[in-house]
């Protein structure tokens, strides 16, 4: 399983970045976000199951990030707003079969894009 993420950049604080992922075609796998900061372990940001009926998201990102798919266009997408410094990572796309098990440790993983908050 492939995935390619995109979207990452430099941005202020209290701005807002689109994240896409492009998913392989005649799928049935949760999708979701992890992310790495400096220094630090890699953390589930977001994740949302195929239908797209059920959503996870870290306490950190509550209210501020929604996550969201088009199967018809294999994409999936993670819009950030407010983003505060402590956002600053490198975000992956991750996928698995299991919506559970795909924040604990999803199967598969896309390179990561860079997300920058300057402050």
């Amino acid at each position: 399983v492939q995935l390619q993420a995109s979207g990452g950049g430099l941005v202020q604080a209290g701005g807002s970045l689109r994240l896409s992922c492009a998913a392989p075609k005649r799928t049935f796998y949760a999708l979701g976000w992890f992310r790495q900061a400096p220094g630090k372990e890699r953390d589930v940001v977001a994740a949302i199951s195929y239908t797209g009926s059920t959503t996870y998201y870290a306490d950190s990102v509550k209210d501020r990030f929604t996550i969201s798919r088009d199967n018809a266009e294999n994409t999936m997408t993670l819009q950030m707003n407010s983003l505060e410094p402590e956002d600053t990572a490198v975000y992956y796309c991750v996928a698995d079969r299991n919506f559970n098990h795909i924040r604990t440790g999803p199967d598969y993983w896309g390179q990561g894009t860079l997300v920058t908050v300057s402050s």
